[in-house]
């Protein structure tokens, strides 16, 4: 009789004990879900940000084509900025039509010119900024960045305060059909070029931002398709984030994206603020 009370006994402590580790066991996933759900979240607004920004090209590409036509006239034979321009417009699939509207609409003396400004600061956690802005009217412009970064506890640097942290660079991405590589890197070392590779979209080619000429010219020379092309700051140095800091600075970089007329360059090197995010939730942070 006591030996049947004494397994009837055990027998519930087990289940008790199969219970509570079951409720920890759902505690535990339940927590794994929430803590995937943020790194999806943040990935999925990393990816609208992108979209979002793809959206801004058009708007970016007519102040780009408003430049460069005040600068070197309307026809694109004779004008290296605007073709350039063009291209870009082609690698976002603008339509023809919109160029032209744009590069005549650009022909008017009436149009306005945009001025190219830049900005340098800091974001909280010191993080280095640099706003690059395209704008019609500077004083609009000074007092909407200054803003953002006092309301989001950053400071607005002056001229030279972190500007040298980077790397003016420029860029091509050419069609890499029938070409190789290696070969384009060591004939385009003598036109400035310092890192040639490959991805899936072509072949990249970047040079100091003083090399630009000289490359568009010799490709063009060769009868290279240049996909798109560009210029880039990039960073000398990288600082890792958790993801509370992570949120602090997207949160001032998110407002000088969403206006017009700025473009925003970080010393942040994106992978670095990713992952660094991603072992914070993996750790429970």
């Amino acid at each position: 009789m006591k030996a049947v009370l004494y397994l009837k006994k055990l027998k519930e402590v087990n289940n008790t004990l199969l219970n509570l580790n079951l409720k920890k066991a759902f505690v535990i996933l339940q927590s794994k879900f929430k803590k995937m759900g943020r790194a999806f979240e943040f990935r999925k607004a990393r990816k609208m940000k992108r979209w979002s920004a793809m959206s801004k090209a058009f708007t970016r590409i007519g102040k780009d084509i408003v430049m460069a036509v005040k600068e070197g006239g309307p026809d694109p034979e004779n004008n290296s900025r605007l073709r350039a321009v063009i291209q870009n417009a082609k690698a976002v699939n603008m339509p023809k039509d919109n160029v032209e509207r744009a590069i005549k609409r650009a022909s008017d003396k009436s149009q306005g010119d945009y001025k190219e400004v830049l900005f340098e600061g800091y974001a909280p956690h010191g993080i280095a900024v640099l706003v690059e802005t395209a704008t019609d009217n500077n004083t609009r412009t000074v007092a909407n960045v200054r803003s953002y970064f006092n309301k989001c506890n950053g400071n607005l640097g002056t001229s030279g305060s972190v500007v040298f942290m980077f790397d003016h660079t420029c860029n091509f991405r050419i069609n890499a059909e029938g070409l190789d590589a290696e070969e384009i890197e060591l004939e385009f070392i003598d036109f400035g070029a310092e890192e040639v590779f490959v991805d899936e979209d072509g072949i990249l080619i970047y040079a100091p931002f003083e090399s630009f000429g000289a490359i568009q010219s010799e490709l063009e020379k060769r009868q290279i398709e240049i996909l798109s092309s560009g210029f880039e700051r990039i960073p000398q140095s990288t600082k890792q984030l958790d993801s509370a800091q992570v949120l602090e600075v997207e949160k001032l970089l998110e407002k000088l994206e969403e206006d017009d007329d700025e473009d925003c360059t970080r010393i942040v090197n994106l992978h670095e603020v990713l992952m660094s995010f991603f072992e914070s939730i993996q750790s429970g942070d």
